[in-house]
């Protein structure tokens, strides 16, 4: 079978939908093939026995720009989780939030006022300064970049690495401090939420403009031709393509991927906690845990409690972490784990890609006449990079189009 369209995209995550949303209200004709059976990419939420369950650890920073610019934001319905965090049983805030915040951050660093001072002046410089001046200048990773500031060993060991990895899916660090300070700046301005419905209502609010038919799910696009794609269902001629999907379809390199494991609970009896609140832990493992029910109660059936636990960098398809995990949780939350109930557990590979030290903040989505490129592996590993990526490749085509005859 062969189809028509002005324009082809490969892949129905955030950033080809976003370049979707763009082509098509441009009035472009615009096909998306999605491999598989739901829209959504990385970013989806399945429904087990009544909890909703997000695909890994993820959360929504409502201050991320492309984020704030979406119509109909205000229909995910956000449930915020408490600003800043409990790092190894202490409450750490952004010292604006209330009183006791900077007494908290003080307690946790006893004896290194220093690491104090140097926190506060990074942030207040990361939320009050220009994007731009955070993109510019010379780029290290994230843990020379807190050296250089001033940041002590010890303080990075026990507050920042366990929060840090859970963001980056990097326990070392080595990310790019210029992609840091970026997310960093939104974590302060706006905190962390998640859909009511879960992180996969995200996708479905960014398709939910599209004209109907034109996302058609369980096509997997298997080349590119001088003419448009071939797909396990036939082929499509197109004036443009877009690949949304880090598959190497049109030659670029695939990113390296960091990996996560997420675990999910149902807890039997009260709640382990009844604060919307991340946790940390610097145990070996590095756990990441959430009363995702006590966020969102609607991720959970009517008077039950869903826990998520994460542990960044381990892909764990066998469940061999899994004890240690519930023993871990144990100890953060004070409680037993013996009755909790596993739902589900998620060992996801390719989590998010790798931005090293050097990593560009913008590559280029344009790689010939007709070919683009989009995804966050092209701007930060965020859902802000692949809303900004999936616009850059859309206005790379309407440019290229109405050039063209």
């Amino acid at each position: 079978m062969v189809e028509r369209a002005e324009v082809v995209v490969a892949g129905a995550g955030p950033a080809g939908l976003a370049a979707a949303r763009i082509l098509q209200g441009a009035g472009l004709h615009v096909l998306v093939c999605e491999a598989g059976d739901d829209i959504g990419g990385r970013v989806r939420t399945d429904v087990i026995d009544g909890f909703r369950l997000d695909r890994g650890f993820q959360v929504l920073l409502p201050a991320y720009p492309a984020v704030r610019e979406l119509s109909g934001l205000a229909d995910l319905r956000l449930q915020y989780f408490t600003r800043g965090v409990i790092a190894d049983g202490q409450a750490l805030a952004p010292p604006w939030r209330h009183r006791r915040a900077v007494r908290d951050l003080l307690a946790c660093t006893a004896g290194r006022p220093r690491d104090v001072a140097a926190l506060l002046t990074m942030s207040a410089r990361d939320v009050l300064a220009p994007a731009r001046r955070l993109e510019a200048g010379a780029d290290s990773s994230i843990a020379e970049d807190l050296a250089r500031r001033g940041v002590g060993d010890r303080t990075v060991d026990e507050v920042l690495r366990p929060f840090l990895a859970g963001v980056f899916l990097d326990r070392p660090l080595r990310t790019s401090a210029r992609a840091f300070h970026l997310v960093w700046r939104s974590f302060l301005r706006g905190g962390a939420a998640l859909p009511a419905s879960g992180m996969g209502a995200l996708p479905h609010l960014l398709a939910r403009d599209l004209v109907p038919g034109t996302v058609r799910c369980g096509v997997r696009v298997t080349g590119i031709t001088g003419e448009g794609v071939t797909t396990d269902r036939g082929e499509v001629l197109a004036r443009a393509v877009v690949v949304a999907a880090a598959d190497g379809l049109l030659g670029v390199p695939a990113p390296e991927w960091h990996a996560v494991t997420t675990y999910y609970y149902r807890t039997s009896g009260h709640p382990p906690s009844r604060q919307p609140t991340l946790r940390t832990d610097s145990g070996d493992l590095l756990v990441n845990t959430a009363v995702i029910s006590a966020v969102a109660p609607g991720y959970a059936p009517p008077g039950q409690t869903l826990v998520a636990a994460s542990v960044p960098e381990r892909c764990d398809t066998g469940n061999e972490l899994e004890p240690h995990v519930r023993t871990t949780l144990a100890r953060m939350y004070d409680t037993t784990t013996t009755d909790w109930e596993r739902v589900e557990t998620y060992a996801i590979a390719r989590a998010l890609p790798v931005m090293p030290a050097g990593h560009p903040l913008r590559q280029p989505v344009r790689l010939a006449p007709g070919r683009y490129v989009c995804g966050d592996h092209r701007d930060t590993s965020s859902i802000q990079g692949a809303l900004v990526s999936g616009r850059r490749a859309a206005t790379a085509v309407l440019a290229d189009l109405r050039s063209r005859p």
